[in-house]
C-alpha cells in the first residue's frame, strides 16, 4: 500500500508514502493499530524521513511526521535540480540506482522514491530499483545512496585540484555521453530500415507466388479437357 499526500507547513513538504494496519499478538489476542511511513523536505536539499504506530490513522502520521522532521539531512543539488554524479544504495534486499538527467527529463521514478525526490527539491533524475520494493528497504536504500553524494568543491579539497577541473571532465563527459546516445539511436534506426528493406522483397514474392497459383488452371479441369 503506498500513496503520497502533500501538505505545507512551516515551509515544508510531507509525503505520505503508506499506511498499514499492524497486530501485536498479547496473552488476551491481538491488539490492533496503524503504521505511517513519512517524508518530509523543504524543496531545497533538506528531506528526512520517518515511521510512527498508533491506534488510530492521524496520530500514526502525526508522529512518523515529527521523527522525519528530527532526522533530516542535507542533499547536494547541481543546479538546484539534479544529482552531480550517478549514484546507487543498498538495504537489505533491496538496491536503487540513480543517475543525474538533463534539463526537462523529470522524475523518472515511482512510490517512495519518486515521494522522496519530490520532497528535497530534485527534478530531473533517472532511477532504476532492484530487489525488494518494501517501502522500508526502498527509502533507506535511497538515503544510503545519498550518503555517497560528492560535491565538486569537496572533490577539488580533497585531490588539491581546482573546481573548474572537474567542472570541464564533466561537461566532456556528458558531450560523449550525448555523442554515443544519438549514435545508438541513429544505429537502431539504420537497422530498422534493413530490416524493412529485407521483409519487402519477400513480401512481393510471396505476393507474385499466391498470384500465380491463382492464376495457374486447376488439375481437375485440366482432366475434363483432356478427356473431353
Amino acid at each position: 500500500m503506498a500513496f503520497n499526500q502533500e501538505n505545507n507547513n512551516a515551509g515544508f513538504v510531507d509525503k505520505l508514502v503508506g499506511v498499514n494496519r499492524v497486530a501485536k499478538v498479547v496473552k488476551g489476542g491481538r491488539r490492533f493499530s496503524f503504521s505511517a511511513i513519512v517524508v518530509v523536505g523543504d524543496e531545497n536539499g533538506r528531506v528526512g524521513w520517518g515511521s510512527g504506530k498508533a491506534k488510530e490513522v492521524p496520530e500514526a502520521i502525526r508522529k512518523a511526521t515529527d521523527v522525519a522532521k528530527k532526522h533530516m539531512i542535507r542533499v547536494p543539488m547541481r543546479d538546484g535540480r539534479t544529482l552531480h554524479h550517478d549514484i546507487q544504495g543498498r538495504f537489505g534486499a533491496s538496491k536503487v540506482m540513480m543517475r543525474s538527467a538533463q534539463p526537462g527529463r523529470g522524475i523518472i521514478a515511482g512510490g517512495p522514491m519518486r515521494a522522496i525526490f519530490e520532497a528535497v527539491g530534485i527534478k530531473d533524475v533517472v532511477t532504476k530499483s532492484l530487489g525488494s520494493n518494501n517501502p522500508y528497504n526502498m527509502i533507506q536504500a535511497t538515503f544510503a545512496a545519498f550518503e555517497e553524494l560528492q560535491t565538486p568543491r569537496g572533490v577539488a579539497s580533497k585531490r588539491g585540484k581546482k573546481v573548474s577541473d572537474f567542472k570541464r571532465f564533466r561537461e566532456q563527459a556528458e558531450a560523449q555521453r550525448a555523442l554515443t546516445s544519438e549514435g545508438m539511436a541513429e544505429a537502431h534506426a539504420e537497422e530498422a530500415k534493413a530490416v524493412k528493406a529485407d521483409k519487402k522483397p519477400a513480401k512481393k514474392a510471396a505476393a507474385q507466388k499466391a498470384s500465380a497459383k491463382k492464376a495457374a488452371p486447376k488439375k481437375d479441369a485440366v482432366k475434363a479437357e483432356e478427356t473431353k
